[in-house]
C-alpha cells in the first residue's frame, strides 16, 4: 500500500476529486494547507489563473519576492501499490496548468492500516468493498 499525498491549486480540487471519483478512487482526505516553493511568487499571475483568466504579459514579467504563502489543498488517499501509477497521472492530467504552483505529488510507503469499524487490517481496510 501507498499514501499519494498531493498539493494542488484550490480552485482544482473540485475536478480533482471528480476525476479520482470517477476512475474509482473516492475515498480521500483532503485539508486547506497554506504553503510556497522556492521560486519568487508571481500574485498576478496566481490571481488571474483561479479566476480562469490568462495572465497578462506584463504579470508574467513581475516576479514578487515576498514570503507570502499561497493557499492550497492537501489531497490524501490511500491506495494499493498497483494503482499507484494510475492514480499519480489522474492528478497530473486534471492539475497541470504547466504554470509554477501547479503543485507536488509525493508517495509514501504505508506499512499497515485498519479499519477501526470492523478490525480489518492491511488492503481490506482501505478497500472500497468493506464488510458489512
Amino acid at each position: 500500500m501507498k499514501e499519494v499525498l498531493a498539493i494542488v491549486r484550490m480552485n482544482k480540487i473540485n475536478a480533482t476529486k471528480a476525476a479520482l471519483a470517477a476512475a474509482g478512487f473516492p475515498s480521500m482526505t483532503a485539508v486547506k494547507v497554506m504553503g510556497r516553493g522556492s521560486k519568487p511568487v508571481d500574485y498576478e499571475v496566481i490571481k488571474a489563473i483561479s479566476s480562469g483568466d490568462e495572465p497578462s504579459p506584463e504579470a508574467l514579467s513581475t516576479l514578487s519576492m515576498g514570503p507570502r504563502l499561497i493557499a492550497k489543498r492537501m489531497i490524501s488517499l490511500v491506495v494499493p501499490d498497483v494503482s499507484v501509477p494510475g492514480v499519480v497521472k489522474i492528478l497530473i492530467e486534471t492539475n497541470q496548468t504547466k504554470s509554477a504552483g501547479d503543485g507536488k505529488i509525493f508517495v509514501l510507503p504505508i506499512s499497515d492500516a485498519y479499519r477501526v469499524r470492523t478490525g480489518e487490517a492491511g488492503e481490506a481496510a482501505v478497500s472500497e468493498m468493506a464488510t458489512a
